[in-house]
């Protein structure tokens, strides 16, 4: 594993870390004041307490080095529990590392490029871009390096140390909106406008002020069209009215989409534009085109005229053919930019990834020459690649058993680390991803395309369980005079064209029945949807989900504890089921 000299930047915070650590440890530095520099560094405490940590690493719109991978495999054997966990916001977890040996864990990152930093806490979070951005048929601008300087500008920023709350930019680079950005405090899509003289200038739209938790709120609009030299700027300009009218009394109504209720969109509105109109006197003032942006070039892929655009975004569907590698082939590959490489998906169970397999990952890579990116579904995939190359990347894939057809189909089931390791999660949402994964497998259906179920703990959407087509968020239940895990289910959430729908509650279920309310959803949808129709669609066309609830009224009755026992053991415990809620450290704390 080739390792770099560290960054300068990245050494002073691996050194501080290293003296507030000690100072924490001796008392002279109280668990409050410590707990924010903590978090801001990107570390996390845990449910078990003690001095086990999660330790997130930040990885700007995805993009990793095959060092990189390798020190992830080196961090989960020597720090960890064998393996590391992908996010749905693009960054690497891993769980159970103890406190005193966090500088180590830093300086280790830090010796290939990564770092922690801003990863956590009241802080301009990882900046998030559309994983296969620079190799999309269908985008205007290649978003890479506008997320890259982004992610730059904000970075230790002044500003960006201690907001009201967490703040998240996002890219994508057309309206199809792969990268998520209208759920975001920040999403920007790129778009094109036409103008007088007929030419057209690329640019982007800016939404603004978008958020899940339990009080989801779709971004909306600043203006119909922003320039290119005016994006960096309009940026900082939102980041500084937040910071200045965010609300800091109340974490639960801190978020940058409160200020929408508090000050109103037009005034909210009114206030950016200012900023941005006098930004130009401030010494952070970040006009024109970045100087990464004028170095590295955004022109898109590009459409190619021989080949055709494989379809994607959300309810994309997907027509599975017979044979490992034809299936793997048609659900996994992205084809039709102009320059006439391809893409192709590593579909990783649940987001997790083993040492063996961050290692392996890592050979492909400088095997194949490809660009590596995570994705906001907890896969990877491999970009640049010659149509020669597929079959040894599904080769190498299946060795590491990472070559199923997962990408876009109904058994990349997404969810948080829920109760395992999260103070505020009420239910085992992983356990709950595994079972439903496993019984759609056992009926066929695994491979049913244009259609996303997505997993919470807990009601604050870590899992994003209101963006998908069948959601779940976990929650306490009593039956029977006892307590036990359950969930609220909910249908017809969607991201795509830039616009954002949220999943409407349907009926809550024991825990241990959502597996088969899930198969039985994904069944009638299959049966009777017509050609190319998409889970919206046929749920408007056969009443909604109150009326697909009403089919599903026999799993929702809890039986007595006497008659079935394991209804008040949640997934992977094994004693009787207790809401056990800590002190938040993450998403809605």
């Amino acid at each position: 594993m080739l390792t770099r000299e560290i960054d300068p930047a990245i050494q002073a915070d691996i050194d501080k870390f290293e003296t507030m650590l000690a100072r924490h440890l001796e008392g002279t530095i109280d668990e409050d004041g410590f707990r924010v520099f903590r978090l801001n560094n990107g570390i996390y405490g845990q449910r078990q307490g003690g001095h086990n940590q999660m330790l997130r690493v930040k990885i700007p719109y995805g993009s990793l080095l095959p060092d990189q991978l390798e020190m992830f495999a080196h961090i989960a054997d020597e720090y960890s529990r064998g393996w590391g966990h992908i996010t749905t916001r693009q960054n690497v977890q891993f769980h159970y590392v103890q406190l005193e040996r966090v500088p180590d864990v830093l300086r280790d990152l830090g010796s290939v490029g990564l770092t922690t930093r801003e990863a956590c806490g009241d802080t301009v979070r990882n900046v998030q871009g559309c994983h296969l951005a620079g190799a999309c048929p269908f985008e205007h601008l290649d978003v890479t390096p506008w997320a890259e300087a982004t992610y730059r500008h904000f970075i230790r920023h002044p500003l960006a140390q201690r907001l009201p709350r967490k703040f998240k930019f996002n890219f994508s680079g057309c309206a199809t909106d792969c990268g998520q950005a209208m759920f975001n405090d920040v999403g920007v899509i790129a778009t094109t406008r036409t103008l007088d003289d007929g030419t057209v200038e690329a640019g982007f739209r800016v939404f603004v002020a978008g958020g899940l938790g339990a009080n989801p709120r779709p971004a909306l609009a600043l203006e119909e069209f922003t320039a290119r030299e005016d994006l960096m700027a309009t940026c900082e300009a939102i980041l500084r009215v937040f910071n200045n009218h965010g609300y800091r009394d109340n974490k639960l109504r801190a978020r940058m989409k409160w200020l929408v209720d508090t000050m109103g969109w037009d005034e909210l509105r009114e206030r950016i534009m200012k900023e941005r109109r006098l930004l130009v006197a401030s010494a952070t003032w970040p006009g024109g085109i970045p100087e990464h942006v004028e170095k590295y070039g955004d022109s898109p892929a590009g459409r190619s005229a021989t080949v055709e655009a494989t379809p994607m975004g959300h309810g994309t569907p997907v027509a599975i053919r017979s044979g490992a590698y034809e299936a793997w082939e048609s659900a996994n590959v992205v084809r039709g930019e102009a320059k006439g490489t391809v893409s192709a998906y590593a579909w990783s169970r649940l987001g997790d990834v083993t040492s063996a397999q961050w290692r392996a990952l890592a050979d492909i890579q400088r095997e194949l020459g490809a660009d590596v990116r995570v994705t906001n579904r907890q896969n990877l995939v491999f970009r640049n690649l010659s149509e020669s190359q597929l079959p040894r990347l599904h080769e190498r894939l299946v060795e590491i058993e990472m070559a199923q057809p997962g990408a876009e189909l109904v058994r990349d089931v997404v969810a948080c680390p829920g109760a395992d390791t999260c103070n505020l999660a009420v239910t085992q949402s992983r356990g709950l991803a595994a079972a439903i994964g496993d019984r759609l497998e056992e009926e066929g259906l695994a491979t049913v395309g244009g259609l996303r179920i997505n997993i919470s703990g807990c009601t604050n959407s870590c899992g994003q369980h209101h963006t998908a087509d069948i959601g779940f968020f976990g929650a306490e239940r009593r039956a029977h005079g006892t307590a036990a895990p359950g969930y609220q289910m909910l249908l017809g959430g969607h991201v795509g064209d830039a616009q954002i729908h949220f999943g409407q509650r349907a009926l809550r279920l024991p825990a241990k029945s959502a597996p088969d309310a899930a198969v039985a959803v994904v069944r009638r949808f299959h049966e009777e949807r017509t050609a190319g129709e998409s889970f919206r669609g046929w749920l408007d066309r056969v009443g909604g989900p109150k009326a697909v609830a009403e089919g599903l009224a026999e799993y929702a009755a809890f039986p007595t504890p006497e008659d079935a026992p394991h209804f008040y053991v949640d997934y992977d415990e094994t004693g009787p089921y207790v809401a056990e809620v800590g002190e938040g450290e993450c998403a809605a704390s």
